[in-house]
């Protein structure tokens, strides 16, 4: 990367940032910890549950193993979140979970390529929480050397539109969903 670029990048970056701080002046973001799964598996079954009337538990989830590898034992080797925490609560989680072709997730594209996980309390979302979640892990991939993040959302999921909007494009996917990704530079 030439100067001009690595000078373009961090000018974004920091551009980025103030534009959330003044957008969430109450919101904070930390890194999440192993500490967190407890949040980040009902985050997982906020994300589930986006539509009305689903109403999945977080005992059924967790007996789901397509629904619990999004959890179990996290973080593992390369992998790392982000917890949105407002008034000392936290209020979203966003993580990468690396899979195998093996043991793929629902957004699996390659080795290698992580996978999001992302869910706002449903009190506060389209507030601009997941935009500052995602930001901020694509970031820290970008740093990383990570060069993509996928993910799986379900077509009729309102998220889909924020997805595209931060640049995720649809690789694959089926009637009920598409599968995306956002190349980092």
């Amino acid at each position: 990367m030439n100067r001009r670029s690595l000078y373009e990048n961090h000018l974004r970056r920091y551009h980025d940032a103030v534009n959330l701080a003044v957008m969430l002046p109450d919101m904070n973001l930390r890194a999440a910890a192993a500490a967190d799964r407890p949040f980040l598996t009902l985050m997982l079954v906020e994300a589930v549950n986006w539509a009305p009337g689903r109403e999945i538990s977080v005992a059924a989830a967790l007996a789901n193993s397509s629904l619990a590898r999004y959890v179990a034992g996290w973080p593992g080797p390369g992998e790392f979140g982000v917890v949105a925490v407002e008034a000392s609560a936290p209020i979203g989680a966003a993580w990468l979970r690396l899979f195998d072709a093996d043991h793929p997730g629902y957004g699996f594209v390659a080795p290698g390529i992580p996978e999001l996980s992302l869910a706002v309390a449903a009190h506060r979302r389209r507030r601009g929480v997941g935009r500052a979640m995602l930001a901020n892990l694509a970031v820290r991939a970008r740093d990383g050397g990570i060069p993509a993040i996928s993910l799986s959302v379900e077509r009729a999921n309102p998220a889909a539109a924020l997805y595209r909007a931060e640049g995720y494009v649809t690789v694959g996917g089926d009637d009920a969903a598409e599968v995306m990704v956002r190349w980092l530079e």
